[in-house]
């Protein structure tokens, strides 16, 4: 049985180029941005450096690894802390107009990345977006040593509940995922229960928002590709239900944190996944929507921190 914690706890080889900041938005603190060529294409993403563990934070849809700026201010001085931004609407760099981007072909782009920065006894931290749970029982599951589940799709909630579940019909009929977007343009609209409102209770800061959206209000090929993915949410659907039996054959350590208030991941989901996971501990964090990492930042580092000094159980 997974230990359950309470939700109080307070907060306790690839080179850089020149970083191509959208207008007035900069990266990361101190994190030059790097790319990689993968074969689906170039994968931009920050990387704090340093000789401590590895992190892996991934994000969601028409987010980047921004959403983790909190935790990795607290995290970055003891580990490692590697932001990749993938092609949901908010990467710069389109990928091939063949590739494959459906959630199994975005789990491949995540692992390829992994592989290609060769990077092993890692951390893998996901949040919102379910598809790395895909990679649990691959050929890459070696390299994973410890993960970390905020929040996030599983079982059959793809597209997660919401008006999210919309956008597969929409990106169906032309021109309906530009009209989609179309009040992501104003500030005030981004805090509907339509648009984000419902993915955190405190508002993203504008500039931040500005950096997520502009390139998909402003690039082509952006928008084919995130139109790609969400026009494959049915197979999605099945690829992560297939996924949760691995789930019970991960034999390393994993924090489950899940939003007690969530309104489109349902917190039975999160203790649903802590029951599968043989070594698994499950934290409900309080006072927070969807994404933890925007709501309670320094109650999610303390959490991992406390995680990821824990000894590895014996084998």
């Amino acid at each position: 049985m997974p230990e359950v914690e309470p939700s109080e706890m307070s907060a306790p080889g690839v080179e850089p180029r020149p970083e191509k900041s959208m207008p007035g938005v900069e990266p990361q603190s101190g994190m030059p941005m790097h790319e990689v060529e993968l074969s689906a294409g170039t994968i931009e993403y920050e990387d704090t450096g340093g000789n401590g563990p590895a992190i892996v934070f991934v994000h969601g849809l028409i987010m980047d690894g921004s959403l983790w700026r909190h935790v990795v201010g607290d995290l970055r001085r003891d580990y490692r802390c590697i932001l990749p931004t993938l092609p949901f609407g908010a990467h710069r760099r389109p990928m091939h107009a063949d590739a494959d981007l459906s959630m199994s072909g975005m789990a491949e782009i995540l692992g390829e990345f992994v592989e290609a920065l060769d990077l092993r006894e890692l951390t893998l931290a996901i949040s919102d977006w379910g598809g790395p749970l895909l990679l649990l029982g691959g050929s890459r599951d070696e390299r994973i040593a410890r993960l970390v589940v905020c929040s996030c799709e599983a079982f059959d909630n793809v597209p997660p509940k919401g008006a999210a579940r919309l956008l597969p019909h929409l990106a169906r009929i032309p021109g309906g995922l530009d009209a989609a977007l179309l009040p992501f343009r104003f500030d005030r609209l981004r805090r509907l229960p339509m648009t984000y409102g419902s993915l955190s209770k405190r508002p993203v800061p504008r500039e931040v928002m500005d950096r997520w959206f502009g390139p998909i209000r402003t690039q082509r090929e952006v928008r084919r590709d995130l139109r790609k993915y969400v026009r494959s949410a049915s197979q999605a659907r099945r690829d992560l239900l297939a996924a949760m039996d691995a789930l019970a054959r991960f034999d390393r350590p994993a924090l489950i944190a899940w939003a007690s208030e969530d309104k489109l991941m349902p917190p039975e989901h999160g203790r649903r996944l802590a029951e599968l996971l043989p070594h698994s501990r499950l934290v409900e964090i309080a006072d927070s929507y969807t994404l933890i990492p925007e709501d309670q930042p320094a109650a999610l580092a303390a959490h991992m921190r406390e995680f990821l000094s824990a000894p590895q159980p014996a084998a």
